[in-house]
């Protein structure tokens, strides 16, 4: 009986660093104020009285939301092999924690992979954030905004490379 309060609470103690580690990978990216919906920005783009353009603006947000997603998924990576290497963990939380860090690095190759393919096809840059049914793509639009075609390409890039529905892809540019 108390090994299967303590599986219990290993496999709750993984449960709630995971859902503390895609909380925080979402918090940080998560700027609702910074991204619009395809056809809704505007068509200004510059961004001071100095010459700055968005692009400079938008490159320092696909950088930092890039720097944010790896350090929560650094933090969820390390707390998930503490895990995996603690002696009072049984050895089915062990397997646990192994497959979830595997599959966060198979998350952060594909993020880089569709990043470089949708530079690929000529947009200036982009940002990927998979969750565990969800595929969230930043992109820095086009002159003119993003395209139905546009969403077409990128949607195309991300169902090919994660196997998820076209329906489970949610495409916004960044202001």
């Amino acid at each position: 009986m108390k090994k299967i309060k303590k599986r219990g609470a290993v496999y709750g103690v993984i449960a709630l660093l995971l859902c503390a580690a895609v909380y925080l990978n979402w918090s940080y990216v998560d700027a609702p104020d910074e991204l619009l919906v395809a056809g809704q920005t505007d068509a200004d783009t510059t961004g001071s009285d100095t010459g700055e353009t968005a692009g400079t603006e938008g490159e320092d947000y696909f950088a930092t939301s890039r720097l944010t997603r790896e350090q929560a998924r650094d933090e969820a990576v390390s707390t998930l092999r503490e895990l995996s290497e603690s002696e009072d963990a049984d050895q089915a939380a062990k397997d646990e924690a192994a497959a979830q860090i595997s599959a966060l690095a198979d998350d952060s190759v594909a993020e880089a992979n569709i990043e470089s393919l949708i530079r690929a096809k000529g947009y200036a840059d982009a940002v990927v954030m998979i969750g565990d049914s969800s595929v969230n793509v930043v992109v820095a639009p086009p002159d003119g905004g993003l395209q139905a075609t546009d969403v077409t390409v990128i949607k195309d890039i991300v169902v090919s490379e994660t196997g998820m529905t076209a329906g489970q892809v949610k495409i916004v540019e960044a202001e």
